[in-house]
């Protein structure tokens, strides 16, 4: 399966649109094309990227992620969002992914590769431990 797939960033408006159920699947909350694009042009300008795996010219996995720099990571590659259709989980296609947007911090001179997960999530937890990722802290957060 992993073969099959070519994996690219996102770098037009027609694959934009066509990632929306994908990414739909991982933030249920976005209900619109129109807005899920405006929102993910948003955080292009603030360094947001895109990859996506595709499939027989389907989209059918996605990796969001950004460059950052802090105190506790120095530079780092910051995941915000990983799935993969719900059809091809356990397909190799979330690994392929998370390879490469190593590959994206690898090449932008970052020392440390990072992602939340929630709690709830065991399957994604176990997923993200055979990638190698381990748990370093919790993530708080208050909505204002």
């Amino acid at each position: 399966m992993q073969s099959e797939v070519d994996i690219r960033h996102i770098e037009n408006n027609a694959d934009l649109a066509a990632s929306f159920p994908v990414m739909q699947e991982l933030r249920p909350h976005l209900t619109d094309s129109a807005s899920y694009m405006a929102q993910i042009k948003r955080q292009y300008e603030q360094g947001y990227r895109l990859l996506a795996a595709w499939r027989k010219g389907s989209i059918v996995g996605l990796a969001g992620y950004r460059s950052l720099e802090s105190t506790i990571y120095s530079r780092f590659v910051y995941v915000d969002d990983l799935v993969v259709t719900s059809t091809l989980h356990r397909s190799g296609i979330g690994e392929l992914l998370l390879q490469s947007a190593r590959q994206q911090a690898a090449l932008l001179g970052c020392k440390h590769f990072v992602l939340d997960t929630g709690l709830h999530m065991a399957l994604a937890q176990r997923f993200y431990f055979r990638q190698g990722l381990l748990a370093r802290g919790m993530h708080f957060v208050e909505a204002l």
